[in-house]
């Protein structure tokens, strides 16, 4: 499945999968404008403990997360999905201007409206820090992780 158009509610398994690969990727280009055409003019997030509504907002909050952490590079995983709700388990490395690397796990729970759009979104995370040795999602940044490169799986 290529075209989002067709990502909307009830979500099967085909079409859910899809639409995390599709965010995964939206949110791999590090294009805060790209990444925010997914979300409803007024979705609501929670993301930490940042309360966040509206493109514009959104806009703003992952220009300033991505000044913060560099080198993001992120992996999600189709964890449940119903009706118009999907909730995704999902992994991402970044470094923050000190060199210092991370991996932040976390969860998200996310509701659609009926054209395929997020109206809300909440996000739990916690990070952990790692060595570069320790790194495990390699690929060039920003950009797509390769059909090739393994998911999630059983990783911790």
């Amino acid at each position: 499945m290529n075209s989002t158009s067709i990502l909307c509610p009830p979500f099967d398994l085909e079409k859910a999968t899809a639409k995390v690969r599709a965010a995964e990727n939206a949110w791999n280009s590090r294009d805060p404008q790209r990444v925010s055409l997914s979300y409803t003019e007024d979705s609501i997030w929670r993301n930490r403990d940042s309360f966040i509504q509206g493109r514009d907002a959104i806009v703003k909050f992952l220009a300033g997360k991505w000044i913060r952490e560099l080198d993001y590079r992120l992996i999600k995983e189709l964890w449940a999905f119903e009706d118009n709700r999907i909730a995704v388990r999902f992994q991402y490395e970044w470094r923050n201007d000190n060199s210092q690397w991370f991996r932040s796990y976390g969860n998200e729970l996310w509701e659609f409206d009926k054209d395929g759009l997020m109206r809300r979104r909440e996000a739990s995370i916690n990070d952990v820090p790692i060595q570069p040795q320790k790194r495990r999602f390699l690929w060039p940044a920003p950009g797509d992780r390769p059909e090739s490169h393994a998911g999630l799986g059983g990783v911790e």
